[in-house]
């Protein structure tokens, strides 16, 4: 149920997208330059704008953050981030909606709110201190991508 912030105003949860893409068998990260979880890396994603479809969200966020163009969107899953204060009171609430693809063209650059973007090798990734929803969808992703790369 929604919660009143005050008068009529409700707050709702915000919309992100995020993107899992490969090059062939690396995963692309980049650095964020914005909370939440600033200076950590994450995937290249963020919000969804008025008007815009989650699929050009998807594809604007990875142009902006990595400079790079994507193939073909799967979807992958939907993420809950809540963030709640000392006292267990909600303060952030978005719903990310993941994609996978494979990046076809561009040169790989930190833009945007990014610090910095990189390929790096899955097993590189499971050792590095992403949110466990990242490392969950990396995964899911990477069965997905796998699975179309045989069809």
């Amino acid at each position: 149920m929604a919660q009143p912030l005050s008068g009529n105003r409700v707050r709702r949860p915000s919309i992100g997208v995020g993107a899992i893409v490969w090059q062939g068998d690396a995963v692309l990260l980049i650095r964020r330059g914005k909370p939440p979880r600033q200076g950590e890396w994450s995937l290249p994603g963020g919000h969804q704008e008025w008007g815009e479809t989650v699929e050009a969200a998807v594809r604007r966020e990875v142009q902006e953050e990595a400079g790079l163009r994507l193939g073909a969107l799967h979807f992958v899953a939907i993420v809950d981030l809540l963030e709640a204060d000392r006292a267990g009171s909600t303060q952030r609430h978005y719903t990310l909606l993941d994609y996978t693809a494979e990046a076809v063209g561009g040169e790989l650059r930190a833009g945007g709110d990014a610090l910095d973007a990189a390929w790096f090798d899955p097993a590189a990734v499971a050792s590095l201190p992403l949110w466990t929803k990242t490392h969950e969808v990396i995964a899911q992703a990477r069965r997905l991508i796998t699975q179309l790369r045989a069809r």
